[in-house]
């Protein structure tokens, strides 16, 4: 899940804990030009107040001020774009279903967010027609839906980026890595680079490399980077990581190098083909970076392409929107 997401959630809670009344907003299926991903969360305040998104902003202020004092009462589907009518349509051309629920208990949130905290991966089912929901334990299969009366929301960990190496390039990248919305970890027991790491923002793990892999328990929502360029510690970092489930995995280094990584790996450690072709080496993509935060720009953009399943090449395609169901609303935006 998205940190902006998780936001979304605990302000929620604690708006509820405080006694005020709210309204969560979902975005269930998108189709063109849309901003925000299926499972991007809007809270509403019954006074106005909101946190999160669902949109670029057009959406967003027109369900903040219809619900501004009139919260519902049970769950909503309702729909932007997708009409005849020139009225109704989006000005981007696309459409976006969402379903709206009042907040009308704090357990199911409570929990929601102590099992993110958890890195556990949570179901919750939602009866539109009743509004009753149960929360069940999810895996990484588990997916999004919603049809007839049944909205089925998928809560998982945090993504996670874990750099080995606390030099230069390992700073601009976890600052980048920060501000996408990461959990960022940085590894180095070199008593020098620990002494002059400054930034006090991410974790920062003194064990050797491949304990501190192991000890992370790496799941398909992490990252992995070596940057030391000191084979000792990237090469035990990258046996720990290619067998792990990390959705991405990239080591620092000239084409040569990573040539001579590759051979080293599979010669004295038998690292199969098929890991070595999990390994993005020279990490991040071509596009002429030669300072640290250049570098780290290249990282971030590869680890972004990769995890939204995209290529520079490939061409978007818009996912396909099932008909509209229960208490199916289209909004306009003028």
């Amino acid at each position: 899940m998205d940190s902006v997401d998780l936001d979304v959630l605990t302000r929620a809670l604690h708006w509820l804990k405080s006694g005020k009344s709210a309204c969560l907003v979902t975005v269930v299926k998108t189709y063109g030009s849309s901003p925000r991903p299926p499972g991007a969360l809007l809270a509403i305040r019954g006074d106005g107040r909101f946190c999160g998104s669902v949109s670029g902003g057009c959406v967003d202020e027109d369900l903040i001020e219809h619900y501004r004092g009139t919260l519902p009462t049970h769950p909503e589907v309702v729909r932007y774009g997708g009409s005849d009518a020139e009225r109704l349509q989006l000005p981007c051309g696309g459409v976006v279903e969402l379903v709206v629920e009042p907040l009308l208990q704090m357990d199911w949130l409570s929990d929601v967010v102590d099992n993110i905290q958890q890195r556990k991966i949570t179901c919750r089912q939602l009866n539109l027609s009743s509004g009753e929901s149960r929360l069940v334990a999810g895996d990484h299969n588990s997916v999004l839906s919603c049809g007839g009366e049944m909205f089925i929301n998928v809560f998982g960990p945090q993504w996670r980026v874990f750099i080995i190496g606390a030099g230069q390039t390992s700073k601009y990248l976890a600052e980048m890595a920060s501000a996408l919305g990461y959990d960022v970890s940085v590894c180095d027991p070199r008593e020098e680079y620990r002494r002059e790491w400054e930034l006090t923002t991410v974790d920062f793990v003194e064990s050797m490399p491949d304990d501190a892999v192991q000890d992370m328990q790496v799941d398909n929502r992490t990252a992995l980077i070596t940057l030391t360029h000191d084979p000792k510690l990237d090469d035990l970092a990258l046996l720990e990581g290619l067998n792990s489930d990390a959705f991405y995995i990239g080591a620092l280094g000239s084409r040569a190098n990573n040539k001579s990584r590759r051979e080293r790996l599979a010669q004295h450690f038998n690292v199969s083909v098929e890991q070595l072709q999990r390994l993005h080496g020279p990490v991040g993509l071509p596009i002429g970076s030669r300072t640290p935060p250049e570098i780290a720009l290249s990282i971030m953009a590869e680890i972004t392409a990769i995890r939204h399943g995209k290529s520079l090449m490939e061409n978007t395609k818009p996912e396909s929107l099932q008909p509209a169901h229960l208490r199916l609303v289209d909004k306009a935006i003028a």
